[in-house]
């Protein structure tokens, strides 16, 4: 792929010339160099240059979401072909939230294994926007989460309904809110702690999602036992998918009941994958089974198709 768009879409990512530099292993002003370059073969300006680093200018968005589609493009054909020289088994690349994982993925998990003992087997769990990452990377062939409403239509990503999840929360034993039933403001009184929080270079994807943010969280982390480790020493509670109830009772962490005035909506949960996936029948029949097992643990079995 043509290295002056590799390093446009780097800069772009890193917001940054010195971090951009850094991550490429170039000097500054050849960085520098190269990308006025490019802009003067395009005959515009693709940054906007300000006291807080690089800013893509609307060409420059133009041309971001076209490389990172030619990016993506690239680096699935270099990795179908280095399966092919190998001759190696379609292998199994998929992600979720942790909710997911002990809902349905790792039975399913279990049952490929035993079906294809040679095929390698990956596994990405985080938030829906770092799995969206790593989707539109090639790295996983799809992905369980909730629906972003203002995703990016030309990101090339399908979006295939399986169900829906409601938030719940959790607390210690013992934890002065069990024992009856809570308002949201009662739970407010103490401090909260939240799994796979956001981070800040993925608001590309969406804004909507960061509405509300980490903020007054007193403890967040991408370890899902790190969080539990600290609602277990503490009066926090933590925030997460209501489907991990009994597995968090086991664990010795407590569901607290809301009045049902003050429960969340639940939000709708789908299988994201890559439309250029649809031509792949390997991809697809893999795809098909992954979105047939959540539908049955987020209760819409009618999802197999």
């Amino acid at each position: 792929m043509d290295r002056a768009l590799l390093q446009f879409l780097s800069v772009a990512d890193a917001g940054s010339l010195s971090l951009a530099a850094e991550r490429l292993r170039v000097t500054q002003p050849t960085l520098t160099f190269n990308l006025k370059k490019l802009e003067t073969s395009l005959g515009v300006e693709l940054f906007e240059r300000t006291p807080r680093g690089m800013r893509l200018t609307s060409y420059g968005q133009t041309l971001y979401e076209h490389g990172v589609v030619m990016k993506r493009l690239h680096d699935n054909a270099l990795t179908s072909i280095a399966r092919q020289r190998k001759d190696m088994d379609y292998g199994l690349s998929l992600g979720s939230g942790y909710t997911a994982w002990t809902a349905f993925l790792r039975t399913f998990i279990f049952d490929y294994r035993t079906q294809h003992p040679d095929v390698a087997i990956h596994v990405s769990i985080g938030n829906v926007l770092r799995l969206m990452d790593q989707l539109l990377a090639g790295d996983i062939v799809a992905f369980v989460g909730h629906k972003v409403p203002d995703l990016d239509p030309s990101l090339g990503t399908d979006f295939s309904p399986v169900g829906h999840l409601r938030d719940g929360y959790f607390v210690r034993a013992g934890h002065p809110l069990l024992g009856q039933i809570r308002t949201l403001a009662e739970l407010r009184a103490y401090p909260s702690t939240l799994a796979f929080p956001k981070e800040s270079h993925q608001r590309r994807f969406s804004n909507s999602v960061f509405t509300g943010g980490t903020v007054g969280k007193a403890f967040t982390s991408d370890s899902l036992e790190a969080c539990l480790d600290y609602v277990k020493q503490t009066d926090a509670v933590l925030q997460h998918g209501d489907l991990m109830a009994n597995e968090f009772a086991r664990l010795g962490v407590h569901q607290v009941h809301l009045v049902q005035d003050d429960m969340s909506d639940p939000v709708r949960m789908g299988v994201y994958s890559l439309k250029e996936r649809s031509n792949d029948p390997r991809a697809q029949a893999l795809i098909s089974e992954f979105k047939r097992r959540a539908a049955q643990a987020y209760g819409q079995p009618e999802a197999s198709a």
